[in-house]
């Protein structure tokens, strides 16, 4: 059924012609650009957008993966953070982000000759809160995952198949989904959480999560940082092994983080919408209600 699948999305994307893939580096955009490449060649293009809610060590894994499996990247810079709408960081934060995003992909298309934008929104998508889904249609993205009826899981199998590394690679969401939505973003609020998950992944965890959260504080008082933890739930016990929690405690501190905490329910996906309570936007800019 998968290499059925694959054949699938193999004959749409050999339809499109030419294509600008937007890419991450993550399980579904390096499968995508993997395909593509083997099927349209130098008519497929992956582009990844060099942004400070991309942690610097997934943009050179990302970089790197281009090289190692031949399909060419081109780096783009966005400008969300330009984008008051963006750092206001309200429940519609990620379309504004995606808007810039796919703006840009489009261009790059448009200067290039490239027939279609398309991006890795596959089947599982359906059911989580991805309001730059609405953005990519305001720019006829195309998603080609999605049309060959392709899950996370298939994805994730055919990848093994294929050799890519990604196959088991854990979900990453950027940098900006770790301040709850409310706090105004800032670059060195994305600077500390990168920093922070950097360490914990040099001491081997793999499910990671910084969540930053600003204290309340009296007027003429510093700033407060807390730093809530997620982890995977089989990973949890690790940090108390080898006194692991003591050093990440220090570290964190260190960043800047007055309080250091662990969340005892562990990382789960799509944790930062648990606060919008289901709900979802419907058209582009609106927020949720």
């Amino acid at each position: 059924m998968q290499d059925d699948r694959l054949k699938k999305l193999q004959e749409i994307l050999r339809g499109y012609g030419s294509c600008v893939v937007a890419y991450s580096g993550g399980v579904d955009s390096t499968f995508l650009a993997y395909v593509a490449h083997k099927v349209l060649g130098n008519r497929s293009l992956a582009v990844i957008a060099d942004t400070p809610s991309l942690p610097r060590r997934e943009l050179s894994e990302a970089l790197d993966l281009g090289v190692r499996f031949g399909f060419p990247v081109h780096v783009i810079r966005t400008g969300e953070f330009g984008v008051d709408s963006y750092t206001a960081n309200l429940g519609d934060r990620c379309y504004h982000c995606k808007r810039e995003l796919f703006a840009m992909l489009r261009k790059v298309a448009d200067e290039r000759s490239y027939a279609f934008v398309v991006y890795g929104e596959n089947v599982s998508d359906a059911h989580d809160n991805r309001p730059g889904i609405l953005a990519a249609g305001e720019f006829n993205a195309r998603a080609p995952l999605k049309e060959a009826g392709l899950t996370k899981q298939d994805i994730r199998a055919l990848s093994a198949q294929l050799g890519l590394p990604t196959a088991d690679k854990p979900e990453m969401a950027c940098l900006s989904s770790r301040v709850p939505y409310g706090e105004r973003l800032t670059l060195a609020k994305l600077a500390m959480i990168e920093r922070a998950e950097s360490f914990l992944r040099d001491l081997g965890f793999r499910d990671v999560r910084v969540r930053h959260h600003e204290l309340p504080r009296s007027p003429g008082t510093v700033e407060r940082h807390l730093a809530r933890i997620e982890l995977g739930p089989d990973e949890v016990p690790r940090l108390f092994r080898d006194d692991a929690w003591k050093r990440a405690a220090q570290a964190l501190r260190e960043i800047g983080y007055q309080h250091v905490t662990l969340d005892l329910q562990g990382y789960r996906r799509g944790s930062a919408n648990e606060v919008l309570g289901g709900a979802r936007l419907s058209t582009g800019p609106n927020r949720p209600s």
